[in-house]
């Protein structure tokens, strides 16, 4: 059997709403660098930006698209039920992004996470339609309608596993960087109903995570605390924070490949 000459390298994408556009930050670092992703998974927005990233759609392509995002392309409110915003026109944006693909076409492989809210139970999609697998993911309990898919109802990935470190990881990657761009200690004002769905959630993943975030090589952990992850204000500089967070640790990185490589010569 031949030897790998490098390492797999998975990449774990964690949840943050409009946090999550530092993603795109790191994944520019990493292309700049030389730095190839074979396989990704990701909760939430990390799912979103996962997807397109899967499709073969650049990072910088992906920030064009970020910067051009108005809410009119994805806002679609409802009268309240289960939630307030639908979540079509957002399905739809998905489905147009990654080509009508099911997630077992897309370029890289990737998994996105999702929560049962009846049973509780994480929901792992490898295979499907990836515009009802990430809308499923998205949908941030009392913010978004939940997604049916066959007999489950699901919500945000992020209510279960907010970077889902423990999934690239059981895909088989032998190097796993996450990178999480989660509320960390940074205040955040309180001014709408959304602003109390959105930061119970921030408070609860936080908790959630510090049991799973050991089962990573490298975790990345952009600035971005101080934006909102529901305003989707300065994507610029939120996308601009993940850079300058990969370049601090592209030398480790390398290093980590390099020692990889030389443990399996």
């Amino acid at each position: 059997m031949e030897k790998k000459k490098k390492p797999t390298i998975g990449l774990a994408l964690g949840s943050g709403g409009a946090r999550g556009f530092a993603h795109i930050g790191v994944l520019k670092v990493f292309k700049a660098h030389g730095i190839e992703v074979d396989m990704l998974a990701g909760s939430s927005m990390g799912s979103l930006i996962g997807a397109v990233y899967a499709n073969g759609i650049d990072p910088e392509m992906l920030e064009k698209l970020a910067l051009n995002l108005k809410r009119k392309h994805w806002l679609d409110l409802t009268v309240p039920s289960l939630g307030f915003v639908t979540g079509e026109k957002i399905k739809q944006l998905v489905r147009l992004l990654t080509h009508g693909k099911l997630i077992e076409e897309l370029e890289k492989e990737l998994a996105i996470v999702a929560t049962d809210i009846e049973t509780g139970e994480r929901v792992v999609f490898r295979s499907g339609p990836v515009d009802q697998a990430v809308r499923a993911s998205i949908s941030i309990p009392g913010i978004f309608v939940p997604e049916r898919i066959g007999d489950r109802l699901l919500v945000d990935g992020g209510v279960i596993d907010r970077v889902p470190i423990t999934v690239i990881r059981d895909m088989g990657a032998d190097l796993v960087i996450a990178v999480d761009v989660a509320l960390f200690d940074t205040p955040m004002k309180v001014t709408s109903i959304f602003d109390v769905i959105a930061q119970t959630i921030d408070v609860m993943e936080r908790e959630i995570l510090r049991h799973r975030i050991l089962a990573a090589d490298l975790v990345i952990r952009p600035d971005v605390g101080h934006y909102s992850s529901i305003a989707y204000t300065g994507v610029e500089e939120i996308i601009a924070l993940g850079e300058q967070a990969a370049l601090q640790h592209i030398e480790y990185i390398q290093k980590m490949i390099a020692d990889w490589g030389q443990e399996h010569e």
